[in-house]
């Protein structure tokens, strides 16, 4: 593949992933109290610089509004003032967890003597290539900050201005405190050739982490030589067992269909037991119709929709496969737990699925049997976040299973050596 890439974009690719190793070496050895001053000062130049960042992001807005994007898209894609004032609180978050480099994951003293402990350190150079979010760059810089590595960050052209804008700012205050700006390195230009070149540079970045749609994820995951931690498009379930408490329930539906539709997160699938259904569906449909969701069911559940106000639309297949990202729900009634579970079985993307009971039988096996990165019991999908678990941000959710599963923090931007101490002893 590299062979038919433009020598002058893999230089240029090779030159940013060459700085970046450098400032890593730096960046493993700092001190936390070296990493946490950084932080806050990244949090408090974006504060001082929002002004100017809001008017970057204006032009991707005009821009992404000319070209089409969703209402869905442009939600994710746009920086306010109090968006802004987020992404940099992130920041502060995140200098106030524990630092994970030296953590000593587990660790012994053998028989011989030797004194053995395997301990966390960095990655080295971390590679993203994302779309759309703009707050991601800074999650991103923070959370490989603090973790000890490097970035290199391969945005969307959908953010470009909003992203220039946000890695000047933190690379700026990155050298305000003496360190290199390489250790936050943004790749915005040489178009398709750039990231196939990023995805080649195995030697020089350590780990590449896609974060985006589903054809990007896997043409990431298919095309890459350097190792990938593969997130996943979020095609979530609600599932409202016969033993729901049916106010849960509706605050739960609706809460994680519409609180953020364009988001990962969001639920793209509502299941619902035949036991309950002629008691929830009329009060579910109506909420979701004022709302603006469609719902893309089956024929049964076209007269129960149009009773209740909801725009509908008979469901194929693919329906119930999708991830909307947009004010659109697939929905069915099931007969039992069983049925439920082989829907799921068939349709999820492995996020995030959530069932809504009382019966504690239900929920333990809802628990054991799906096969997903993040399950919830009486719970909206919307949970599944970095920052609502407590890691501060989170550089991705990953649906693999090899090395992080789910929202992926600091920790999950480390990996371990195993450091062996002795007196004297040799092997016989």
């Amino acid at each position: 593949m590299a062979d038919l890439i433009d020598s002058e974009t893999i230089a240029h690719v090779a030159e940013l992933a060459g700085a970046a190793r450098e400032a890593s070496r730096r960046l493993a050895l700092l001190s936390r109290a070296d990493k946490d001053a950084a932080l806050l000062a990244m949090a408090d130049a974006l504060d001082l610089a929002s002004g100017e960042i809001i008017v970057a992001n204006d032009l991707d807005i005009v821009r992404g509004r000319a070209a089409g994007l969703t209402e869905g898209l442009l939600d994710r894609l746009r920086l306010d003032r109090p968006r802004v004032e987020a992404v940099a609180d992130a920041l502060r978050d995140i200098a106030g967890l524990p630092d994970p480099v030296g953590e000593v994951v587990r660790g012994s003293t053998l028989a011989n003597g030797l004194q053995i402990r395997q301990v966390r350190v960095p990655m080295g150079v971390v590679a993203m290539i994302y779309e759309a979010r703009p707050n991601v760059t800074v999650d991103a810089a923070g959370l490989a900050l603090k973790s000890g590595n490097a970035v290199v960050l391969r945005g969307g052209s959908a953010a470009s201005s909003s992203n220039r804008a946000l890695v000047e700012v933190l690379r700026s205050a990155l050298q305000s405190q003496g360190l290199p700006a390489g250790a936050i390195s943004l790749l915005d230009e040489g178009g398709r050739d750039a990231v196939r070149a990023l995805m080649t540079a195995r030697g020089l970045v350590d780990v590449l982490i896609p974060r985006g749609g589903a054809d990007l994820i896997q043409t990431v995951v298919r095309e890459s030589t350097v190792p990938v931690i593969e997130t996943g498009v979020g095609n979530c379930h609600v599932y409202v067992d016969a033993a729901a408490d049916l106010d849960k329930a509706l605050a739960i539906a609706v809460n994680s269909k519409t609180h953020r539709v364009g988001v990962c997160n969001a639920a793209e699938s509502l299941l619902v037991h035949r036991g309950i259904a002629a008691a929830f569906l009329p009060r579910v449909l109506a909420a979701l119709g004022s709302a603006g969701v469609t719902v893309h069911g089956d024929a049964e559940l076209e007269l129960a929709a149009k009773e209740a106000g909801a725009e509908y639309s008979l469901a194929t297949d693919d329906d119930f496969a999708r991830e909307y990202l947009s004010l659109d729900i697939s929905a069915r009634v099931v007969e039992s737990l069983d049925e439920a579970l082989a829907h799921v079985r068939q349709y999820s993307t492995g996020h995030t699925e959530a069932i809504v009971t009382e019966d504690r039988g239900a929920a333990r096996r809802w628990v054991a049997e799906v096969d997903a990165a993040a399950v919830m019991v009486n719970a909206s999908t919307r949970f599944t976040d970095g920052g609502e678990f407590g890691f501060g941000a989170e550089i991705g959710i990953s649906t693999q299973k090899l090395h992080a599963r789910g929202p992926m923090g600091l920790a999950e931007l480390t990996s371990t050596k195993w450091v062996v101490e002795g007196d004297g002893q040799i092997r016989q």
